[in-house]
């Protein structure tokens, strides 16, 4: 890690930093759920069957935040036993990660404020999308396809930071407007930030990649 550039250590201190609200978040439900103090707010989904948002919260925390290593060209270039040894287990992490949102999207009874059509589609939608970005990505790695290795696993890394731009936007809805937003107009905040994610993900791959 002593290779690692100055702007490298920059841009993990920033994912660190865009990170910090959804996985300090997550890992205080996850003590909460072990029995340890009640600090976040009350999700009674998580109480009547806590397996797969505890599940959720520990493999997107590894996704999103270790996952970030896998982008820094030093690593790739001059630690790459550390980049496949990384790479095997944000694979895991990110599928399951995935495949634990699917399951509590369709199986949580959520409030309509909470949850309405728009957004139940589109989580399924990119939740299916995420695995197949990184079983593409597994192939095109296999087929020696570093591009569309690194396209996809970065589509995929956009999906999975999802809550992260989530949870800024709705900082943002509450300090201009006062109060959390719900219903559609959540829905749509949230759509709007997977939007947003994938758009710069795009940018990044035709400039970057």
């Amino acid at each position: 890690m002593k290779s690692l550039s100055r702007s490298e250590w920059t841009l993990l201190a920033c994912i660190m930093v865009y990170s910090f609200i959804p996985a300090v978040g997550g890992l205080i439900r996850v003590l909460e759920l072990a029995g340890g103090p009640a600090i976040a707010p009350e999700n009674p989904r998580a109480l009547s069957d806590p397996f797969p948002i505890t599940l959720h919260i520990l493999t997107s925390f590894l996704f999103c935040i270790v996952g970030a290593l896998l982008f820094l060209p030093s690593i790739r270039r001059h630690h790459r036993a550390t980049h496949r040894a990384v790479g095997r287990i944000i694979v895991i992490a990110g599928g399951i990660s995935a495949a634990s949102g699917l399951w509590m999207t369709h199986t949580y009874v959520f409030p309509g404020d909470l949850q309405g059509n728009l957004l139940y589609w589109v989580r399924m939608v990119l939740g299916s999308l995420m695995i197949g970005l990184i079983v593409w990505a597994v192939i095109a790695i296999r087929s020696r396809n570093v591009f569309q290795h690194s396209a996809s696993m970065l589509r995929a890394y956009a999906i999975g930071q999802g809550a992260s731009t989530q949870a800024i936007l709705g900082i943002g809805w509450i300090v201009i407007v006062g109060s959390e937003a719900m219903g559609s107009m959540r829905d749509g905040l949230m759509v709007f930030a997977w939007g947003l994610n994938l758009l710069v993900a795009e940018v990044l791959i035709r400039r970057l990649l």
